[in-house]
C-alpha cells in the first residue's frame, strides 16, 4: 500500500497514439518523444508498450535519456534533441544515438570527434526559423558549406520547432513554415536532401496542421492524453487524445477546527465555518505545485474539494466537511476522476498558474508509479 501514487493506463496511451498515427497518415514517421521520464510517466515502461503498437522511433532530449533506452534494450533510432556537450559524444557514438546538432561550430566538432574516430555518425540538423532558442541561425550558404565540409558525418534529418503552434491569432507560425521551407529547398538545390525533415510537435498534429507534418512528427504531451489550450480560432481537433495518468494520496488525519481557525503556513487559510480539514499524504517534494496553495482542489470522495492552506512539502490539507464518509487511510484524487468529478493536469496547472508539462513532468520519484495495461 503506497501513501501517494500514480496509476498509468498503457493502453489509454497506446490508443493516443493510434490517433494521432491515424491524422498524419502511414506516410509520415511518428517519432515518440518520451523525454523526461515520459513526461513522468515512465519511460520504459511507455516505449515498451509503444514500441509494441509499432511506434519506429523515439525521441529524447539527452544523450543519458538515450542511453537508459539503449540498456533497457531498445533498437530503435533514437533521437537527441536537446543538444549536447562534448562529454557527451563518446556515449552517443557509442549508443548509436542520433544527435541533433543546433550550430554550425558544433558541427565541426562534432564531424572532428567522428573523424577522429574513424567512422560516420548521423545526425539532424535544426534550423532557428523563429523560435529563439537552439537551432542554427546562419545564413543559407554557410550552412551549404558547413554540410558539405562534415565529411565524417551524414545528415540524416532537417528540423525545426514552432514556438506558437497553439496560438492562431499569430503570424509566426507561418512565418517559421516559409523560413523552413526556403532553407530545405536551398538545401535541396544544392544536392543536399536528408532523408527526414520535421517541425511538428503535439499542437499541430492534433489540429491538422498538414503544411507542418514534413514526413516525421514528433509528439509528446498528446501522446500522454493532453494538448495545450488553443488562443484564437483554432481549427476542429483532428484527433481525440484522453489523459493516461491518475494521481492519488491517502489521507493521514482528519481535525476538526472551529469559525476562524487558521490551518497551514502562515495561516494563509482560516474556517469560513466550523470545518474538517483532512491532511494528505503528499506536498511539493511530490510535485503538488505550491502555487497551488489556497488555490488547487483535488476530489475527495467524488466531490472537488479545495486544499486549504499553503502546500507543505510533505503535506497537504483539503477541506473535507462536505465528505463525511471519509477517514484516515482513504485515497483522494489530485489528479483523474472519481465518478461525476474529473480534476486533470490542465485544470491543476490553470488553479497553479503553469503550465500542465510542468505537472506532468514535475511528479516526483518518491509517488510510485502503477502500470495498467
Amino acid at each position: 500500500m503506497q501513501r501517494t501514487w500514480v496509476e498509468i493506463d498503457l493502453s489509454r496511451i497506446a490508443a493516443n497514439y493510434h490517433a494521432l498515427a491515424a491524422v498524419v497518415g502511414p506516410d509520415v514517421t511518428l517519432a515518440a518523444v518520451v523525454k523526461a521520464d515520459a513526461y513522468g510517466h515512465g519511460a520504459i515502461p511507455v516505449a515498451r508498450r509503444l514500441a509494441a503498437e509499432g511506434a519506429a522511433r523515439f525521441a529524447v532530449s539527452c544523450a543519458a535519456e538515450g542511453v537508459q533506452l539503449r540498456e533497457a534494450g531498445f533498437t530503435h533510432p533514437i533521437l537527441v534533441m536537446g543538444g549536447f556537450a562534448s562529454f557527451e559524444m563518446d556515449a552517443l557514438a557509442d549508443y548509436h544515438l542520433t544527435p541533433v546538432v543546433h550550430s554550425l561550430a558544433t558541427l565541426h566538432h562534432f564531424n572532428a570527434f567522428a573523424r577522429n574516430r574513424s567512422t560516420t555518425l548521423p545526425y539532424h540538423l535544426k534550423i532557428d526559423t523563429g523560435m529563439g532558442r537552439l537551432g542554427t541561425r546562419a545564413a543559407v550558404d554557410e550552412i551549404i558549406a558547413a554540410i558539405g565540409d562534415a565529411s565524417s558525418l551524414q545528415l540524416a534529418g532537417l528540423m525545426s520547432h514552432l514556438a506558437s503552434a497553439t496560438d492562431f491569432t499569430t503570424p509566426q507560425t507561418a512565418d517559421q513554415i516559409s523560413t523552413f521551407d526556403s532553407t530545405r529547398l536551398a538545401l535541396r538545390n544544392a544536392g543536399i536532401q536528408p532523408p527526414l525533415f520535421h517541425l511538428s510537435s503535439s499542437a499541430p498534429i492534433v489540429f491538422g496542421m498538414k503544411p507542418v507534418f514534413g514526413n516525421m512528427v514528433r509528439p509528446g504531451l498528446a501522446l500522454y492524453g493532453y494538448v495545450s489550450p488553443a488562443i484564437g480560432d483554432a481549427p476542429p481537433a483532428a484527433a481525440q487524445v484522453f489523459p493516461a495518468l491518475t494521481w492519488k494520496a491517502r489521507i493521514l488525519e482528519i481535525k476538526e477546527v472551529g469559525v476562524g481557525s487558521p490551518v497551514g503556513y502562515s495561516a494563509r487559510w482560516r474556517a469560513q465555518r466550523i470545518s474538517r480539514i483532512a491532511v494528505i499524504a503528499t506536498g511539493y517534494a511530490d510535485g503538488l505545485p505550491h502555487t497551488a496553495s489556497n488555490k488547487g482542489h483535488v476530489i475527495a470522495a467524488g466531490r472537488i474539494v479545495p486544499i486549504t492552506g499553503a502546500v507543505s512539502m510533505d503535506l497537504t490539507s483539503i477541506d473535507i466537511t462536505d465528505c463525511p464518509s471519509l477517514q484516515p487511510g482513504d485515497a483522494v484524487t489530485l489528479i483523474g476522476s472519481e465518478g461525476e468529478a474529473t480534476y486533470s493536469a490542465e485544470d491543476l496547472a490553470r488553479e497553479a498558474g503553469i503550465i500542465s508539462y510542468a505537472v506532468l513532468c514535475g511528479i516526483g520519484n518518491r509517488v510510485a508509479r502503477v502500470y495498467r495495461d
